[in-house]
């Protein structure tokens, strides 16, 4: 199977857009997690917290039941985000590079589209089985087995939900884990995603022992001093379109505004969450140039607006109110393709 087909979904059971997993497909994840004495597990490019939590959060469990755990993301300047770096478990990573070609059985996390595999989508294409865990709606189920429900708040959601399943016990590094990817995908509890449910797990894991106000401090209380530079001179050069979608403000970050403060890439994914407190606006978009030279373009909308939709036609996918998509095209022609579909 190549990654083509898989992205595709071609043949595949749960391969249908934002349909729920059937606890047959539980039972056989189980089964052949269960089974397995060795099991890659691989998170998305430019890995968030959600997407490293969950794998950590995995893998961890699965290593403490005797299973031989490989993990990583397939970025080609593989480096964890600093925000993240305070995440335990982060021994079981191995460089691209290290990662098995064909693995016997290999599980994905927050992987929306194979593309944002990077460079392990061929581990992916060889791979025996190779079961997608995830929580975005336009995913459309590229694995030999699909764990997608877009009702979870975070793919650490449907990772819990796993472990239980599997009967392994989530200690306090585990839970640590957990409760990063819920928090930062929720946006502290702020976003639609934020169910009854999301609340009660949160209360589960903290249970098991993680500070939340130290997890606070390390994800949004701590900036190197460049950030500021660097954020001040993307909000300079904000704009606001009132008639676009609704009213859209949209800005960008360059490699340029970067160097002087050597800020790595990853310090400034948080800018969106500045510019989208425009009160005139329903959509903001930041493009952010990566250290390769692509512009990695960020959604977001109050609700009028499904931003998936609109990054979907693109190339890209996420959520309903979050959502992105990667391109190389300047700027003007970016922000044009985008408008159009606005």
């Amino acid at each position: 199977m190549t990654p083509g087909e898989m992205a595709a979904g071609a043949g595949m059971p749960g391969g249908a857009l934002g349909v729920q997993a059937p606890d047959a497909d539980w039972d056989r994840a189980v089964a052949l997690i269960s089974s397995a004495s060795e099991v890659a597990l691989a998170c998305h490019v430019s890995p968030d917290g959600d997407a490293l939590g969950s794998m950590l959060a995995a893998g961890a469990a699965l290593r403490a039941a005797g299973k031989r755990v490989t993990a990583s993301f397939g970025d080609r300047r593989f480096a964890v985000p600093r925000l993240l770096r305070f995440l335990p478990g982060q021994d079981l990573l191995v460089e691209p590079a290290r990662y098995p070609e064909a693995p016997e059985l290999m599980v994905t996390f927050d992987v929306s589209t194979v593309d944002r595999l990077g460079t392990l989508a061929e581990s992916a294409g060889r791979a025996g089985e190779l079961i997608v865990v995830d929580h975005h709606p336009s995913n459309p189920g590229f694995g030999t087995l699909n764990l997608i429900d877009p009702a979870a708040a975070s793919t650490t959601t449907l990772v819990e939900r796993l472990l239980h399943r599997l009967g392994l016990p989530i200690d306090e590094a585990i839970a640590t884990c957990l409760y990063v990817g819920l928090v930062t995908d929720t946006g502290s509890f702020r976003h639609s995603s934020t169910t009854p449910a999301a609340h009660d797990m949160a209360a589960r894991l903290v249970a098991a022992g993680p500070d939340p106000e130290e997890i606070a401090r390390r994800l949004w209380d701590s900036s190197p001093f460049g950030y500021l530079k660097v954020l001040g001179a993307v909000l300079g050069r904000a704009t606001l379109e009132p008639e676009v979608g609704g009213g859209l403000v949209w800005t960008f970050v360059t490699r340029a505004d970067r160097a002087p403060y050597g800020l790595p890439y990853d310090e400034v994914e948080g800018i969106i969450d500045v510019v989208r407190r425009t009160g005139e606006a329903e959509v903001t978009v930041v493009l952010k140039e990566d250290d390769d030279g692509a512009w990695q373009v960020s959604t977001r909308s109050r609700g009028g607006v499904d931003v998936a939709r609109v990054c979907s036609a693109l190339g890209g996918g996420g959520h309903a109110r979050a959502a992105g998509f990667t391109s190389r095209l300047p700027v003007e022609e970016t922000m044009a393709g985008l408008r159009a579909l606005l």
